[in-house]
């Protein structure tokens, strides 16, 4: 039989603001998933640039200068920030494995402890290749 209440309910959970509040765990889940995409193209720069320096010196300049331009290390910044939080998002996963974790309030301070602590991270690792790279 039909659901006759149909029209008074919402119809899709992604009308954000009216129906749907978009929550931590959801936004980091969704991170997760763009971080893991973003970390395949940061490794294919890595190996152009790799390729260019066996090719010969022209391709490597031109690799070499596309890396190191500002949008190049905006780009690979943005790649250890997205490492970080990857490989934090994954322990947070791993310590859900084992059963522990998964009531909300610990939910979202293991979230908030990979979103932060990815940045910190993201920042010290670009100190630390500033200082001694």
């Amino acid at each position: 039989m039909a659901d006759v209440n149909r029209g008074n309910r919402p119809l899709s959970p992604f009308m954000l603001g009216q129906y749907y509040k978009l929550q931590l765990t959801s936004v980091t889940s969704i991170l997760t998933r763009i971080t893991g995409l973003s970390l395949l193209a940061g490794t294919v720069l890595v190996v152009w640039w790799f390729l260019a320096a066996a090719t010969s010196p022209e391709a490597f300049a031109w690799a070499d200068w596309a890396l190191t331009s500002w949008l190049g290390d905006l780009v690979l910044f943005l790649s250890v920030w997205a490492l970080w939080y990857h490989s934090l998002a994954g322990i947070r996963h791993l310590i859900w494995d084992t059963g522990r974790g998964l009531d909300l309030p610990t939910a979202y301070k293991l979230g908030w402890t990979v979103v932060i602590g990815s940045v910190v991270l993201a920042v010290l690792t670009a100190i630390i290749m500033l200082v001694w790279g």
